[in-house]
């Protein structure tokens, strides 16, 4: 065994033999994978084995189809090996309307990224599947390109090719410790000797907590035991087998929660129990390696009957083999991908309850990661990083039973799950619940997304149609358009910067100058190295040498990360995220400043408070940063307050604007809001695959005389190559609106992605932000919602006061500034 490599693998499940295999690819042939039993053990040895395309984000959509791709073509072309892939093709069944709207949804984004999928009667369902019965289902959806591999078989295929490439794999030596040295480096201990690394991976699986615990990380992962059946020989199959049929392909039944393959000639049926069963939840046997649990049908038998019932060949079969063994689950099923919080050249690979299905394409993605310095794409949906210091040991084990149940659950628009909530709160949660307040989660704080007042429903039913909470959004967004609302920001991600070299650090943080004068607010977009938005700060210039950002809800762990990270090459900076601190409540519309004005002495006019400026003032006797500014492009302030002191502002603010009929606002309009302006969303329109020359912030770029990460490869993806985002006047239709991942059509192909949509109240325009490939000219566009072709037209301007004359609180004589549309 080597006592120096470039990276070190822990794990060898699909997942990190995948990340060996891939780096070996790239060239990084100094790479050691340690494994403590066998590879394969833990999870991946007993593993269905399936493979599906099928995903409502188009980054894990790519994932699964480059293991679909690897499995079954590229594996044994290099290496001679088998993987044993099936290409069986899949099938999924419903006999759900909404489910129905689910299946033109993923096939509209797999339409853009470029995979096939076929929306099916009843009538052809049995066409392509014989056995099973059409009593009731009113459709299906047909991945002809899914199929099922043999997990070691694959496993062994990349461990060659990676071995041929100059990696090095080590058996049976458990890892004992892992330290930082001086230097910088990792340094893991292991029974076999010690190895020095520039960077580490945790690709443990089923040990990734044990391994974090090492790393000093608290992994939000839990083990979920999953069982299913292989039987014996049943008649239709070998029938169909002797006859030279086909293999049938695999078939969910996601409102009964089961799926069925072919095996030989006979089936594998797997059901997901919504009383999930966690398992070892605070730590996992040292002894266990590739070993099952008992059999436990009691729990299933119940969903394997209903699967008899559509399938009555299953019934005709005994019982080969129970197996019983544990997958991972993390609170959004989703893997943890990309860096580890807080520790350099540290990475995560682990958590995935489908390590196989998304393992080949996984360690690519990582790969590509480690050796480019940025994501290949948007990795928001599975950066570890997207999960808190909230995410404590009850909630990733209430959110791990929640998600095993609903493994086959609807993924509506807009769906907020209940499990592990509340996590942070602020004071004035009360006070916005007897407001009417219905509350979503975003990074763990409970926020209002819309309020149910006027006798609209609190509790409508989730549609990936027009939502229930239409029409409080439109009285919402009225009243901020004509009179004044509030709305708590405070799950905005904070920050501090300052030090004798923030000044210095500031200016070569993003594409765009941070303020110059104290007071001052600017919008700062980082950059990675490739030149894509790796984040958005809102950056507002309290001193010399002292900073105060904000940005996405969602951003904490990134945004801080990257702070820290990109300030270790400057002397005296300090960073201090100070989001648990603050609250943020902001008052927006044109009797902003006379509801404020009746609680606060200071000057709001506009000669005393010019728009994108800040001050420290007091409102309710309460000491508050004062930024104006106003995403939804009214005129208004945020006020940011000690997080103490938050509720006794939002009463003082609530009971000072009864005399203005004062509304409180939620998310769901304050984006609607956002969209008529043009505003664009980090993480949604803004992303690590684009530039913000691409997203058409030009005004906001600046280039000259000033050095700063991506600046070439920005300016590398001008011209015909480059993409360019529209904003973009949809058709209107009574049931389906924009919400986000809709195909963007042209003469019958798929020529760009919506990003985000809504409907725009104050306009009366349905309106959407996408992003168009490159070369694509204007005219003839349409926007696949659910199946129907919209028509769609470019605008070139915001549409709602394109000038800023109500943002900048003037008469439209007075002269505009520019707008991000």
């Amino acid at each position: 065994m080597r006592q120096h490599a470039r990276v070190v693998i822990i794990g060898g499940g699909a997942m990190g033999v995948s990340l060996l295999y891939h780096l070996a690819k790239r060239g990084w042939g100094d790479v050691v994978l340690v494994e403590k039993h066998e590879l394969t053990a833990g999870s991946t040895w007993h593993a269905a084995g399936l493979c599906t395309h099928f995903a409502h984000n188009a980054t894990i959509m790519e994932m699964r189809a480059h293991s679909v791709r690897l499995y079954r073509e590229i594996l044994t072309a290099e290496t001679g090996l088998p993987t044993g892939f099936h290409a069986s093709g899949a099938l999924r069944i419903t006999r759900s309307r909404d489910r129905m709207d689910e299946f033109r949804h993923v096939q509209g984004l797999g339409r853009f990224v470029g995979h096939d999928f076929h929306i099916l009667s009843p009538e052809e369902l049995k066409q392509i599947y014989p056995l099973c019965l059409t009593d009731g289902i009113i459709g299906a959806i047909y991945e002809p390109n899914d199929g099922h591999v043999d997990p070691t078989l694959a496993t062994n295929a990349m461990a060659a090719g990676a071995r041929s490439r100059g990696a090095e794999i080590v058996r049976h030596n458990p890892v004992l410790a892992i330290e930082r040295k001086a230097s910088g480096e990792w340094l893991v201990r292991t029974t076999q000797g010690d190895i020095t690394a520039e960077h580490v991976v945790n690709a443990a699986g089923t040990w990734c907590r044990e391994i974090g615990t090492m790393m000093g990380l608290d992994l939000p992962v839990v083990p979920m035991l999953h069982q299913y059946v292989v039987t014996d020989r049943v008649p239709e199959i070998a029938d169909r087998i002797a006859a030279g049929a086909k293999e049938l392909p695999i078939i969910r039944d996601p409102e009964e929660s089961w799926y069925l393959r072919q095996e030989r000639d006979g089936y594998i049926v797997g059901p997901y129990e919504k009383s999930a069963q966690p398992w070892a939840i605070d730590g996992v046997p040292a002894e266990f390696g590739m070993e099952l649990l008992p059999p436990d049908l009691d729990r299933v038998e119940h969903i394997i009957a209903l699967a008899m019932e559509r399938v009555p060949a299953l019934a005709n079969a005994g019982i080969k083999t129970v197996v019983n063994g544990p997958i991972t689950f993390t609170p959004d099923a989703n893997p943890l991908i990309g860096p580890a919080f807080g520790l350099d050249n540290a990475w995560l690979l682990t958590g995935s309850s489908m390590g196989v299905m998304e393992g080949g394409g996984a360690g690519r993605f990582l790969a590509d990661w480690i050796v480019d310095g940025a994501p290949p794409s948007d990795a928001l949906a599975i950066d570890p990083r997207r999960f808190g210091n909230y995410a404590d040991r009850d909630y990733r084990i209430d959110r791990a039973v929640e998600g095993f149940g609903l493994q086959f659950g609807i993924h509506y628009p807009y769906e907020e799950r209940e499990a592990g909530r509340p996590r942070r709160t602020t004071p004035a949660l009360d006070l916005q619940k007897n407001q009417g307040a219905v509350l979503g989660a975003a990074y763990g704080w409970e926020r209002p997304n819309w309020f149910a007042i006027g006798g609209i429903d609190r509790d409508p039913p989730l549609t990936f149609r027009r939502p229930g909470w239409f029409e409080a959004a439109r009285g919402e967004c009225l009243a901020v358009r004509d009179g004044v609302g509030a709305i708590d920001l405070s799950a905005f991600s904070k920050f501090e910067v300052g030090g004798p070299g923030a000044s210095a650090f500031m200016d070569s943080l993003g594409a765009n100058r941070p303020p110059t004068r104290q007071g001052r607010i600017g919008l700062v977009h980082v950059l990675t190295a490739k030149g894509g938005v790796a984040s958005e700060f809102t950056v507002t210039r309290l001193g010399d040498d002292w900073f105060y950002l904000t940005s996405a809800a969602v951003a904490e762990r990134h945004d801080e990360d990257l702070l820290r990270t990109r300030a270790a090459a400057f002397a005296n900076v300090t960073i201090d995220n100070v989001t648990e601190r603050r609250g943020v409540l902001a008052v927006m519309g044109p009797r902003a400043r006379d509801l404020l004005q009746t609680v606060s002495e200071a000057d709001l006019s506009n000669a005393g408070f010019p728009w994108l400026s800040a001050q420290i003032i007091r409102v309710a006797g309460i000491k508050a940063a004062a930024l104006r500014v106003s995403y939804a492009g009214e005129l208004g302030w945020e006020l940011h307050v000690q997080l103490a002191q938050f509720g006794k502002l939002y009463d003082s603010i609530t009971r000072a604007g009864r005399r203005f009929d004062l509304r409180p606002f939620g998310i769901h309009a304050l984006n609607a809001m956002r969209l008529e302006k043009g505003y664009r969303a980090w993480g949604a329109d803004l992303t690590t695959e684009r530039t913000p020359l691409e997203a058409g912030l030009d005004a906001l770029v600046k280039t000259e005389g000033r050095d700063f990460v991506g600046r070439e490869a920005m300016l590398a993806r001008v011209g015909d190559g480059a993409w360019r985002m529209v904003l973009l006047e949809i058709d209107d239709d009574a049931e389906r609106l924009p919400f986000y991942a809709h195909a963007v059509m042209q003469a019958e192909r798929p020529v760009g992605i919506v990003t985000s949509g809504a409907h725009g109240f104050r306009t009366g325009k349905t309106i959407a932000l996408a992003y168009l490939r490159p070369g694509v000219p204007t005219g003839g566009l349409s926007v696949s919602i659910l199946g129907k072709e919209l028509a769609a037209r470019e605008l070139r301007e915001a549409p709602y006061d394109p000038g800023n004359m109500r943002l900048r609180g003037v008469h439209a004589a007075e002269p505009a500034a520019f707008t991000l549309a």
